[in-house]
């Protein structure tokens, strides 16, 4: 059983396929272990070892899952959003104490400016031959030295340093140990019986958990193989598709709602796709796209459940014959899960709600050198440390999770309490409705009131009466937004899901 991520990869097949990308040759196994070596060389010649951790700012494709998996075998990896401008760069580099940073040879751009400010050392990274991802690197200004600690990373070294969110808060560093994102990967494709004959279609940005984890780290892990796009584009995802022949991808729901508005026109294309199944994860996925997902392209639709803290899967849909439940995220998918008290460590019984909490292998040790954050988010009972996932939700009496909403964004209502989710998957029962996102907007004497954005689908027209028309034929009415807003797209953040907390003041209406 792997433990770190060089374990994960070793002992393939050396010829076997293991990433992929357009006009490419596959990386095999054996190259790829290679390039694990001869990376750990490069790094530990300029004094960069198990301890110090290299910040990654690469575009989409092959590289980037490369140069994460390589250099985690011998440093601590911190891949970021290379959209960034450069004060966000500063701020990212300051915090991670990043010792390096890895772009590509002829980047000059704003997160190289930060690192020169900063003292951080330059590594050029040069594609190094025609097979995907084998690369290169180069140092810009590093001197020769000796790393505090070199060689193959343990299973209690760091793998991989993300940042949380930061909608509500100062973002906070979660640390990732190789058995962290090594459990988890595992978890993975142990829920969607994944092997070497299996290929995920990777679409999702490779600075964030879900990339990293579900697609390129699980599918390694099973001795198969990920082909890497240059990121998510619903015009070119039927070529991809009908190209590279997968048996799976994982997207977030946007994209898979963007997928569904163009499968009318790809009809043939999807009629010789041999997709074994559809991952969807990352944010909720409305019943209605999940049954039309089914339907359009006759795979089943597994719903994970993941975040940052957990190396991303805590829960998953199972696959058939095994119930798929639509509106839930499926059951216990490697860490056990509880209800709780959102106040103290209390337990609740099946079919109460409360906070989702995580207890496993794949969670973090903790937020690093932030002991408040850690002291709310983490509890002992029952001789394990549970994680407090800062969710609702609900186990019913099959052991399924429905997430009801979370709990910074559930609407307090002059003390009514509302679930955006519930009002979410009303609306997306009218005819004409896209998209929605239902959120809180402030209210002079209730102190919060409900409104929600809509988009609406293509060639279709309803008014915001008939919209708020419809959900007060449904729903109780201290749960109909009181307002309705038509937009023509709804604001998402980088990894697309759409994004709930501060949308009041997005959209001109937070007072």
């Amino acid at each position: 059983m792997a433990e770190t991520i060089a374990q994960l990869i070793g002992g393939r097949p050396a010829d076997a396929p293991a990433i992929g990308a357009a006009d490419r040759n596959w990386l095999t196994y054996g190259q790829l272990e290679y390039l694990a070596n001869h990376t750990r060389t490069v790094l530990n010649r300029y004094g960069i070892g198990r301890s110090d951790r290299v910040a990654i700012v690469l575009p989409n494709g092959p590289e980037l899952a490369a140069c994460f998996v390589t250099v985690a075998t011998s440093a601590v990896t911190a891949p970021l959003n290379p959209a960034y401008r450069e004060e966000e760069f500063d701020f990212y580099l300051t915090d991670l104490k990043a010792k390096a940073l890895i772009v590509a040879a002829d980047e000059e751009g704003p997160a190289v400016a930060a690192a020169r400010r900063h003292g951080c050392s330059l590594l050029r990274l040069t594609p190094a031959s025609h097979a995907a991802g084998d690369f290169e690197l180069e140092p810009d200004d590093a001197e020769r030295s000796q790393p505090l600690v070199a060689g193959t990373a343990d299973s209690d070294d760091t793998a991989l340093v993300l940042h949380t969110s930061g909608t509500t808060s100062r973002p906070k560093i979660v640390p990732l140990l190789h058995r962290n994102v090594c459990a988890s990967a595992r978890h993975v494709g142990d829920i969607l019986d994944l092997g070497e004959e299996d290929r995920c279609l990777n679409i999702m940005p490779l600075f964030h958990i879900h990339g990293l984890i579900a697609a390129v780290l699980a599918s390694l892990g099973a001795g198969g193989s990920v082909w890497c796009s240059p990121g998510f584009n619903a015009l070119r995802f039927f070529g991809w598709l009908d190209e590279v022949k997968p048996s799976w991808y994982t997207a977030v729901p946007t994209m898979h709602q963007a997928i569904l508005a163009r499968a009318d026109r790809n009809r043939e294309i999807i009629e010789r796709a041999k997709l074994r199944f559809i991952r969807s994860s990352s944010a909720s996925l409305p019943p209605q796209v999940m049954l039309r997902l089914e339907e359009v392209f006759g795979a089943p639709v597994i719903e994970s459940y993941g975040m940052t803290e957990a190396a991303h899967q805590m829960a998953s849909s199972p696959l058939p014959p095994a119930p798929r439940k639509p509106g839930s995220v499926g059951i216990a998918a490697g860490p056990a899960i509880r209800i709780a008290e959102d106040a103290e460590p209390i337990f609740k019984p099946d079919g109460e709600i409360g906070e989702v909490v995580i207890s496993g292998p794949n969670v973090t040790p903790g937020y690093e050198a932030n002991p408040d954050a850690n002291a709310q988010a983490f509890f002992e009972l029952a001789d394990h440390r549970w994680f407090r996932t800062g969710d609702q939700g609900v186990l019913d009496a099959d052991g399924y999770l429905k997430i009801t909403g979370r709990l910074k964004e559930i609407i307090n209502r002059g003390g009514e309490k509302v679930s955006p989710l519930e009002v979410d998957d009303l609306l997306m029962d009218h005819p004409a409705v896209q998209q929605v996102v239902t959120f809180a907007v402030p209210h002079d004497k209730l102190g919060e009131d409900i409104a929600a954005a809509v988009v609406l689908k293509d060639g279709q027209h309803a008014s915001e009466q008939d919209i708020r028309a419809f959900a007060a034929e449904h729903l109780a009415d201290f749960k109909v937004p009181r307002k309705i807003l038509i937009v023509e797209e709804i604001p998402k953040g980088a990894t697309g899901k759409m994004q709930r907390i501060g949308l009041a003041q997005k959209l001109g209406l937070a007072g």
